[in-house]
């Protein structure tokens, strides 16, 4: 690295020179005025490029260049196709046209809308990240929706730098709310204040220098271990072994949002501010992902990985799947709507157990509430944002059959203990920002924890590196990988013990070929001092053998087996095994002296020393067990006497010795025995106490059976009395539940439940069924319809949307009322209507109906033309103002208001007046109370005579 050191200055100087930063904006509705605020900061030259892109109408010609010329001295260019990216301009969108970015040249494309939505901010800052990458920077404005969301999360994902409007001040702030919910913005400022933070961050050699080190590099490694323990310290995680150029950049980043330059500086910073740690923590984690990330990845794994395992899969079998470093959850939702699918296509259901995890504590939660912004409508097909995802507002929530499916929880990998029998691991785009040390501690950690034949999926930047003996391929490009472990393995780390030899430790380094003398010497020593010994773990196997240890154990016939007991000879079992528990339950060396074994039809006394081991750090208890050879005085002592008086007969004293061997055990057994019974006894109270409680939550959860029982009769009552047919659907338009009058309309019977709408036969003149179910799951609003039957009978229907106790949209429910004696009664009102009507206007004197406050309703043909007036200037008004006030009598108001209260009458009530177009005229009134259409609804119809010329 040092003899590199000039050329990378020199390449650095080169890229500096021609190296400017391309800001992209996103703003909507509400965003002019935030971009005047922005531009208004922002100096006259400045080696920077602005590209701003906006919701703008796909038919109206932009102003936009116009209305920014004043608050900027930028050049305006709007984008033409092909266009080189230059500093000092702010580049314009025009309508219509998506805009993408590569090796600094602007494309225009045709706009791709998803479900009549455009995500024009996303598409460019998602070209943007790709192409300029950790120098890349966003800014997110006022503005309805979430567009500009992925692409804030594009940028953070490779490095770059998030800036969004305050919320306070934006006049629709659901983009940058949006946008700062992702927790991934790093500046939350008002308009105003952003120029002088933009251009101070772009001043910094992270954006000037992209390859600049941190520190003069003898110190860098130094430096860096100290942001790492600071880290550790903070978060308990340890980074040292995270790749070196991605952790260098990330702290980079982080000192250029500070606008510090000097790592020791950055340091002290950690220091005094612990919330920067966190933050610094977070960075490196880069907790970014999206929905089907590589679409043709999550094809391939579906098609070749969890359609066959769930063909595969016999009935009452689970599916087991981990997720490493699954951020905020887009891919665990993603592998469990895969699997939901592979099961509604083979028809078959499984337990499927989705362990997602990440060492991000806020990621996990974010995961945990499944709610995405609407823009994941680029990355999420419309068919599965139906099928599995609710719509609320300007986000999208997944579905309760998915999110069961998925186990969220924090964790570390790298030092926690993995899930295990797993049927699949997804490991995506973890392993890049991880060294070789870490990789080749990983890769065989998934080779355990997969069952036989399991699947690894990995990123398609990583690879097994150096265990293809572990792993054969099953798709070379999209990384799909099959455990070759065909029986289920031991994993056990070998505790490290004073003994050492080629066997013991396989997986060290090879020693150098001139050892050290104070190694030869404690070789040779072990060697030729030290006595045969094994060392045996809690389960009494032997893991390692010292010395000429065949002498006192013995490989069984049989079955082969390492256990001590079965290798040890008859003559040492049972006090073998006497020894074995007294040490195993303490930490003191236990030691039998004097004991006799017969080998090679000799009689040899030996001591047995029994030493409790510990490793520290490790886990498990193990026992060295020593065979010391003893002379024949170690053992006569106070047998003597007794041994001189019998024949030396050595098969008696070896049966003397079983016998004081078995008592010795029989009597460590008792002493068990007691031990184990107070265990029991207080097991057996802690099982009644138990008992009782689940007695009383058995209770509880009677009397909850009873009454959820008793409200489903009430509720099935109440729909089979009900008269009004009912179905509910679910999301699918699938049937749920229907009432018996919806029989009367549709053909169902009770294995119809689970069965589209669609396959069911009705009796309705009415098509759009299919149609008015889709408008209301997709507009979440109510279709009504009148209707006529195939029977001549009327239906009046209605389709709302089905709400969950979480209130979420599950479906639709269908309501069909019988409304034919409605209809027949309004056919016969109008039908009345319509002959009473004709009758009026064949009359030939004047008739007029006046309401219950004696306001004109209406008039006849005779009225009109004998008067000389139209309906506009009568109905409506009272009979009082009507012409010329003539009838704006007191005797005639008298009259009038006394029929309808005291449904009265009055004949040839005499009106003399003269009329302005008519001259002077005798007119005869008669009045009479009638019902209008036949209805309640009560009037008074008033005829009128003209007997000007009847002679008295």
């Amino acid at each position: 690295m040092k003899n590199s050191k000039k050329t990378t200055s020199a390449v650095s100087v080169a890229e500096s020179e021609k190296l400017f930063p391309i800001v992209g904006i996103g703003a909507s509705a509400g965003g002019l005025e935030a971009i005047e605020g922005f531009l208004s900061g922002m100096p006259p030259e400045v080696n920077v490029a602005f590209v701003v892109i906006q919701h703008l109408a796909p038919e109206h010609k932009s102003l936009m260049r116009q209305l920014l010329e004043k608050y900027t001295a930028l050049k305006m260019v709007e984008i033409q196709d092909g266009m080189k990216v230059k500093p000092g301009c702010l580049y314009l969108n025009p309508p219509n046209k998506d805009v993408s970015i590569m090796n600094d040249i602007l494309y225009l494309t045709q706009p791709v809308r998803s479900r009549g939505i455009r995500l024009p901010i996303d598409v460019f800052l998602r070209s943007l990240a790709q192409t300029r990458g950790d120098t890349s920077i966003c800014i997110i404005l006022s503005g309805t929706g979430t567009d500009g969301t992925l692409g804030v999360r594009a940028v953070k994902e490779v490095g770059g730098m998030a800036m969004a409007q305050e919320e306070t001040q934006a006049h629709y702030d659901n983009m940058p709310k949006s946008a700062i919910d992702t927790g991934l913005v790093d500046y939350v400022l008002p308009v105003e204040k952003m120029a002088p933070e933009l251009l101070k961050y772009v001043k910094h050699p992270y954006i000037r220098e992209p390859r600049k080190i941190l520190g003069a590099e003898e110190k860098l490694e130094n430096n860096m271990q100290k942001i790492f323990m600071l880290i550790r310290s903070g978060t308990g995680h340890d980074f040292s072994h995270y790749k070196r150029n991605t952790t260098y950049r990330r702290i980079q980043r982080r000192m250029a949002v500070h606008q510090i330059e000097d790592i020791g500086d950055y340091i002290r910073y950690l220091q005094e501010n612990p919330g920067e740690v966190k933050m610094l923590f977070k960075d490196l984690l880069i907790t970014v992902t999206n929905f089907f990330r590589d679409p043709k990845a999550f094809e391939a794994l579906g098609e070749k990985v969890i359609l066959p395992m769930v063909d595969e899969k016999t009935a009452g079998a689970n599916i087991r799947v981990w997720i490493t470093g699954c951020a905020t959850g887009e891919e665990a939702y993603s592998v469990a709507i895969l699997f939901s699918e592979a099961m509604e296509t083979l028809k078959k259901h499984f337990d499927v157990q989705i362990f997602a995890t990440d060492m991000n504590v806020k990621a996990i939660d974010y995961a945990r509430r499944g709610t995405y912004p609407e823009s994941i409508i680029a990355d999420v097909s419309e068919e599965r944002l139906k099928h599995y995802f609710v719509k609320s507002d300007s986000s999208y929530t997944v579905k309760k059959q998915i999110r069961e499916m998925v186990i969220f929880a924090t964790q570390d990998m790298i030092k926690d203990a993995p899930f295990s029998k797993l049927d699949l691991i997804c490991c995506r785009n973890v392993l890049i920002y991880l060294d070789a040390v870490l990789q080749k501690k990983l890769l065989p950690l998934f080779h355990y924890t997969l069952k036989p034949g399991g699947f690894l999926f990995l990123g398609t930047s990583e690879t097994i590196g150096d265990f293809p003996d572990r792993f054969s391929p099953v798709d070379i490009k999209w990384k799909i990988f099959k455990n070759r472990k065909t029986v289920a393995s031991r994993v056990f780390e070998h505790p490290v013990t004073p003994f050492s030899d080629k066997e013991a430790a396989p997986a060290r380094v090879a020693e150098p070929a001139v050892a050290n003398i104070r190694q030869m010497a404690e070789r040779t020593i072990l060697k030729d001092y030290a006595p045969p010994c094994v060392l045996i773990d809690e389960k009494f196997d032997i893991l390692y053998f010292h010395g000429e240890t065949d002498r006192y154990l013995k490989l069984p016939e049989g079955e082969p087996s390492f256990n001590i007991l079965k290798m040890a000879p008859e003559d040492l079992h049972y006090k073998l095994r006497t020894l074995l528990h007294k040490a195993s339950g303490g930490k003191d060396t236990v030691t039998a002296k004097g004991l006799k074994i017969r080998h090679n039809n000799e009689v040899m006394m030996i001591n047995l020393v029994l030493r409790p081991l510990s490793v520290v750090g490790g886990k498990g208890k193990f026992i060295m067990v020593m065979f010391e050879e003893a002379s024949e005085k170690a053992g006569a002592g106070s047998k003597k006497k007794r041994g001189s008086d019998r024949t030396a007969d050595p098969r008696i004293a070896v049966l003397e010795q079983e016998l004081q061997s078995t008592k010795e055990y029989l009597q460590t057994t008792v002493e068990e025995l007691e031990t184990s019974n107070e265990e029991l006894k207080s097991t057996n109270e802690e099982l009644q106490s138990t008992n009782e409680e689940l007695t009383t939550v058995n209770t509880e959860l009677q009397s909850k059976v009873e009454e959820s029982s008793d409200v489903n009769n009430d509720l099935s009552n109440i729909l089979a009395s009900a008269r009004v047919g009912t179905i509910f659907l679910d999301g699918h338009a699938n049937i749920r539940r229907f009432t018996p009058s919806a029989k009367l309309f549709f053909k169902l019977i009770e294995s119809d439940v689970g069965r589209s709408i669609s396959d069911i036969v009705h009796n309705l003149k009415y098509e759009n069924l299919s149609e008015d179910i889709s408008d209301v799951l997709r507009d979440l609003g109510t279709v009504e319809r009148e209707m006529e039957t195939k029977n001549n009978t009327w239906v009046f229907m209605r389709i709302i949307p089905y709400r969950t106790s979480e209130n979420i949209i599950d479906g639709v429910a269908l309501t069909f009322s019988d409304i034919t004696e409605q209809k027949k009664a309004g056919f016969a009102v109008k039908s009345a209507s319509d002959f009473a009507e004709s009758i009026i206007e064949t009359i030939r004197e004047p008739l007029v109906v006046l309401d219950d406050k004696l306001r004109v309703v209406s008039a006849n043909k005779s009225f009109y033309d004998k008067f000389m007036v139209k309906p506009a200037e009568t109905e409506n008004k009272l009979i009082y103002e009507v012409g010329d006030r003539q009838w704006d009598i007191p005797q005639l108001r008298k009259l009038l208001e006394n029929i309808l209260p005291k449904k009265s009458v009055f004949d040839n009530f005499r009106v003399e007046h003269e009329f302005q177009k008519i001259g002077h005229r005798i007119m005869l009134l008669n009045a009479r109370q009638v019902f209008c259409g036949g209805t309640d609804t009560r009037a008074i119809l008033l005829a009128m005579e003209d007997v000007t010329d009847r002679k008295a």
